[in-house]
């Protein structure tokens, strides 16, 4: 009787150590897909802003990663994860989450890859949906809702500088809502919707058209500063930059006499005040310096080689900042 009861015990005993067992196995299954066993390609579509678990929801659903939870920590994991670009990604499925992640970061593997550079205008935008064989083209900007209405209905300075993808068959005219959508948002975020120092939010939307041209960031303010002392003063801005717009000369550097004495509204030699439009599509740290300027009492700033801007209140101290100007464009300083 007593090795019987003993038997049973052990028994039982080997069936809980079999039982345990199978949940440690159970346990340690894989979380990702084996290595090197890539699947056919599949669209996964990526939002502005989107989190990385709603990105690992899409994945796994596609089939491209076992698990969702494995994913988020991978890209917790890889400071590069916030890099992850929105647009349709062409990966492949049946990927560990380590490759996914290395796909979705891989621009070659984004369709339609449109790239809105910091400060292009409305025609270089255009241009580049235009020359997207995939997609509509159906502009139709009288239709568009822009996130700053103005009397010309112009999109420029109203799209988001950043990169988009679309699915082929889209219009150009969707896209450019998706552009300006952005846009909006970035006007949202940065506060100037709500106007500065009696500006309009189209106005300092200008105003940051035109830092984002005169100035490298660090100097985003402080241009902002000299702009705002010379409208208060009924000083003309004289910005070679809005001359460069309307002479569809953006990038030269310098200008001639002669083309500062063009006629157009854009000329702020000849023009009290700021341009009638924006002229480029600025940044968010543009947007944010226009109504952050720096206190100062400058009215002349010159850029006397790249990344060397300065600025006075000084007539004659911009003068010799300008003879030192000419003398590192002649020098090849601006090459």
């Amino acid at each position: 009787m007593k090795n019987r009861l003993q038997r049973s015990v052990i028994a039982a005993s080997i069936l809980v150590v079999v039982g345990i067992a199978g949940i440690l196995i159970l346990n340690r299954t894989p979380s990702d897909f084996p290595d090197n066993t890539p699947g056919a390609l599949v669209n996964i579509t990526v939002t502005q802003g989107e989190s990385g678990t709603k990105i690992a929801i899409a994945l796994a659903a596609a089939g491209v990663i076992k698990s969702e939870k494995k994913f988020v920590s991978t890209l917790l994991a890889n400071p590069a994860g916030i890099g992850i670009a929105p647009g349709v990604h062409n990966i492949n499925s049946h990927l560990t989450s380590r490759v996914a992640l290395h796909q979705l970061l891989d621009a070659k593997r984004i369709r339609n890859l449109i790239i809105v550079k910091d400060g292009s205008t409305s025609s270089q935008v255009l241009g580049l949906l235009h020359q997207d064989n995939e997609l509509i083209q159906r502009d139709q900007i009288s239709l568009l809702s822009l996130p700053l209405a103005n009397p010309s209905h112009s999109l420029e300075g109203e799209i988001a500088p950043d990169q988009y993808s679309f699915a082929p068959g889209v219009s150009t005219h969707d896209a450019l809502v998706a552009m300006l959508s952005g846009g909006l948002r970035n006007l949202k975020e940065s506060g100037i919707m709500h106007g500065y120092k009696n500006l309009s939010a189209y106005q300092l939307l200008t105003v940051a058209s035109l830092l984002q041209i005169e100035a490298d960031p660090a100097d985003y303010s402080k241009v902002a500063s000299v702009i705002y002392n010379r409208l208060a003063i009924g000083m003309p801005l004289q910005l070679n930059s809005t001359v460069a717009y309307a002479s569809h000369l953006q990038g030269h550097i310098g200008l001639s006499i002669a083309q500062t004495k063009i006629d157009s509204p854009y000329n702020t030699y000849q023009h009290l005040g700021l341009p009638p439009t924006p002229i480029c599509n600025p940044t968010q740290a543009a947007l944010v310096a226009t109504i952050n300027p720096a206190t100062s009492h400058w009215l002349y700033f010159i850029t006397v080689r790249p990344h060397d801007t300065r600025f006075t209140s000084s007539f004659s101290e911009f003068e010799g900042w300008v003879a030192l100007y000419n003398k590192n464009v002649a020098a090849g300083a601006f090459r």
